[in-house]
């Protein structure tokens, strides 16, 4: 008898203890929407090997235009007309680790790493691409494009134990963000694939290979009118 009455009960603390989780994310990233988070797991993990912790969060108007175009140009083009996802590069990446299972190539939108340094750890588990997937689709949906890229550019990590725009601009090119010249910006772009082995300042030969690249794509997508509404 006591089992079979342990039972409910645990069901209905379970049920109770999901829908407490659930409405308690749900008004975090909705809070998410005007203020800024206060920690991630990836800046902890740095602070806790040693690499300290150099981060100062901006407004998107404290953020040089040509940081939001050289982002967007070198890590997701097509920002601006998808819903989160870019499914093609996603089957692509899919295809190529089938063929080449010891090499790892991503296809994560702005939006998907935004939800991923916000709101999770880093990993490549299929639970955490599933949690990915879900806050991803949330942020699309409550935040919108201009405050994902704002949220972004404040969070992701610039350098060893260096996260967002501002601390990297001050780290590498002694200025403010507000400050950062095409050139500059396209430098710090470069290095996001992996800034802890890439530095914009001083530069390697790839790094100032990829910012000549990037630039060239800042040009052209300039001139995109739905690029232009993010970021200006």
């Amino acid at each position: 008898m006591k089992t079979k009455g342990l039972i409910p009960r645990t069901w209905r603390f379970l049920k109770k203890f999901f829908l407490i989780l659930f409405v308690a994310q749900l008004l975090y990233i909705i809070l998410l929407r005007w203020v800024d988070p206060p920690f991630t797991f990836t800046q902890l993990g740095d602070w806790f090997r040693g690499y300290g912790l150099k981060r100062d969060y901006v407004d998107r108007s404290e953020m040089s235009r040509n940081i939001r175009l050289a982002v967007i140009s070198s890590e997701d083009q097509l920002f601006a007309d998808h819903s989160g996802f870019d499914w093609k590069s996603i089957e692509k990446a899919m295809d190529y680790n089938k063929r080449k299972p010891n090499r790892v190539h991503g296809a994560s939108t702005i939006s998907q790493q935004t939800a991923k340094n916000v709101f999770l750890w880093q990993g490549r588990s299929w639970i955490r691409k599933a949690m990915e997937t879900y806050f991803t689709f949330m942020i699309e949906h409550i935040w919108g494009k201009k405050r994902i890229l704002e949220v972004y550019l404040n969070v992701i990590e610039m350098g060893p134990g260096v996260f967002g725009i501002e601390a990297a601009s001050r780290h590498y090119f002694h200025k403010s963000a507000a400050n950062l010249s095409r050139a500059e910006a396209s430098r710090i772009a470069a290095c996001l694939p992996n800034p802890k082995k890439f530095f914009a300042s001083p530069a390697s030969k790839y790094v100032l290979y990829r910012s000549v690249v990037i630039q060239k794509q800042m040009t052209i997508l300039a001139a995109d009118p739905d690029i232009q509404k993010i970021i200006n």
